[in-house]
């Protein structure tokens, strides 16, 4: 039994954990903070239930198959409810725009705003599955080793085909004319932490999840997943140590040989997996001199992703008129992006996105459980700051007719601070790095380290990229890669 140290008990370190530990691997996975999930992470007030992240599930199979495959029945751990008209969107003009994963019911949606969307609407169903089908086949599954997998045949041939000089917003309005219902589909590129006005059309493939496969609540929370993944690992024999932080990864002849906790308890590791941002772990807990191909200057220098303004408000007073996931967009979506990426500024009239989970399920939580979140940069706030913009977003909500303040019980807000200091993020980032750049986009940090044998890396910040679905197949592959390694090595 090799013994394996995971630093993190995020989706993408439960997800190796799982694969590894079923495996035969005596897997121990060390997490800072008291949950498992990472970002996924619970929080409760006062009898009113929040999911802090993910609110969009798309993908359930990858989540079901960490524990299916891994010799155990995922219906056990929790259970996916398929929301089909499950975005309700709000424009400044005051009109009204429903997302549907039933094709005819959105071309209906759409012929209301945009006829020319409508009758295009199938069409661009077709070009964002085949843009779906040649990532997964081409990018997903696969951990950069070498710059010799860089040369396969069908990856130049997938990368060609996914359009990856053209940016979303160019991309969208080949299918679509009116300005607001961009902003709708532009949307996908918060997804991945970047601006659809600088990101590739590539990642225009979230729309066939979102459109075609759907949108997913758990039952009971989204954080369920982390909290069936963390059970699950236990009762494969699996250690997992909360509240316990790391500190050092030791590295001997250029390779990993184990950890120092915070406590300074070395354990010692046959290899060692990374589930966290790539820069802040790396530039952390490794020595300059043994990481030559990521020095500080060069972590350093990377673009943060956007990063998020976080209000949880429960209210007494139940919000019948709150969809489960509701937008209220900017006027100028373009502008903000501006503010956001260029100014460094928070948006002056952002869009305000609301996840509002007790409309789906009402056990979770009494009154209304509000989720509101505003892109943000991923930059400082002081606390006087902070709580003019929390005003300011209240006033927006007030205006569109959603009574905030009159029926405030809790609340709680989380600034880009906040997400630096709890999950150790890039300058406070939601997703690492940006997708603007080509290397960002299509050649991000690689899941096996460079200069240190044995030292690999899950996780939104290295392949395949942000979005719970992503994260967790980031750790199959890892656990994947070791297992062929290992396999391997026995011939």
């Amino acid at each position: 039994m090799k013994d394996i140290v995971i630093i993190g008990g995020g989706l993408g370190g439960l997800s190796a954990g799982i694969s590894l530990q079923s495996k035969g691997y005596n897997v121990t996975i060390i997490e800072d903070n008291l949950h498992p999930g990472g970002k996924m992470m619970p929080v409760e007030m006062d009898g009113y239930s929040f999911d802090f992240g993910p609110n969009t599930i798309t993908m359930p199979e990858v989540f079901q198959s960490v524990i299916n495959d891994a010799g155990g029945d995922s219906s056990h751990y929790f259970q996916f409810k398929r929301l089909v008209k499950h975005t309700k969107n709000v424009f400044h003009n005051g009109r009204i725009l429903y997302q549907s994963a039933d094709p005819e019911e959105m071309s209906t949606e759409l012929e209301k705003l945009d006829p020319y969307g409508a009758s295009h609407y199938k069409e661009y169903l077709r070009e964002v599955e085949k843009l779906y089908t040649l990532a997964e086949r081409g990018f997903f599954y696969r951990v950069f080793g070498s710059w010799r997998d860089y040369l396969s045949p069908q990856l130049s041939y997938s990368f060609m085909k996914v359009r990856p000089f053209e940016k979303m917003d160019h991309f969208h309005r080949r299918f679509f004319q009116d300005e607001d219902v961009l902003k709708v589909f532009n949307r996908y590129a918060t997804y991945i932490g970047s601006s659809p006005y600088a990101c590739p059309a590539t990642f225009s493939l979230i729309g066939h999840l979102e459109m075609k496969e759907g949108v997913y609540y758990t039952n009971g929370g989204n954080t369920g997943i982390a909290k069936g993944f963390y059970q699950f690992f236990k009762e494969l024999g699996g250690t997992v140590h909360l509240g316990k932080k790391v500190k050092e990864i030791v590295v001997k002849d250029k390779r990993a040989v184990g950890v120092v906790t915070g406590d300074d308890e070395t354990i010692s590791a046959y290899d060692v997996i990374v589930n966290g941002d790539f820069i802040t772990a790396t530039k952390n807990l490794i020595e300059e001199k043994d990481r030559p191909s990521h020095p500080d200057r060069k972590l350093d220098a990377y673009e943060p992703s956007i990063s998020a303004f976080v209000i949880l408000a429960g209210l007494r007073t139940f919000q019948d008129s709150v969809h489960h996931h509701q937008v209220y967009f900017t006027e100028d979506y373009q502008k903000e992006f501006s503010e956001i990426f260029i100014k460094k500024e928070l948006p002056s009239d952002p869009t305000i996105y609301i996840s509002h989970s007790a409309a789906t399920d009402s056990r979770v939580t009494k009154g209304s459980n509000l989720f509101i979140l505003v892109n943000a940069p991923a930059a400082p706030l002081s606390d006087e700051q902070a709580d003019a913009y929390k005003e300011k977003i209240y006033q927006k909500l007030e205006a569109k007719g959603l009574p905030i303040r009159e029926s405030l019980e809790v609340e709680r807000v989380y600034t880009p601070d906040t997400i630096k200091q709890k999950f150790s993020a890039y300058k406070g980032s939601l997703y690492g790095l940006a997708s603007h750049r080509m290397t960002e986009a299509f050649l991000r940090p690689s899941n096996v380290s460079k200069d240190i044998e044995h030292l690999f890396y899950v996780g939104g910040t290295t392949h395949p990229g942000g979005g719970s679905p992503m994260v967790t197949i980031s750790g199959r592959n890892v656990a994947n890669y070791i297992l062929k390694r290992d396999k391997e090595a026995l011939f």
